[in-house]
């Protein structure tokens, strides 16, 4: 997180994780469940049953750092479709996310992508 945004992304779990797990079990769940490769300097989403654990594992030059917060009050949103392993998440909606927004979105705006430009 010192080093900006990931240039890989940020990926979502989209089924409840235990909060008791750190690096080695995150990054397992990483590579068993979600089907990734933790090295890949993506960032990874994981929120507990009750909803009011969300941990971030990423992987930087030198080693995991893993990211928590914990809510006193209050539940973080709804983890996605459970239809699919993770689902793919912005930085608005990632930061959306942590503070406490719903992040169903009714219409996304168009917006330039450099591909789409040719």
């Amino acid at each position: 997180m010192l080093n900006g945004w990931p240039a890989g992304g940020i990926w979502l779990s989209t089924q409840p994780t235990d909060m008791r797990k750190s690096f080695d079990g995150l990054s397992g769940l990483v590579r068993n469940h979600l089907r990734d490769d933790p090295l890949s300097g993506r960032w990874f989403v994981f929120i507990n049953r009750r909803r009011t654990i969300l941990k971030i594992l990423a992987f930087e030059a030198g080693g995991f750092w893993v990211w928590g917060k914990r809510l006193e009050g209050g539940l973080f949103a709804r983890a996605g479709s459970s239809e699919v392993r993770k689902t793919a998440l912005s930085r608005t909606e990632l930061l959306a996310l942590i503070d406490g927004l719903d992040m169903k979105v009714v219409r996304r705006r168009k917006r330039w992508v450099k591909d789409a430009a040719r």
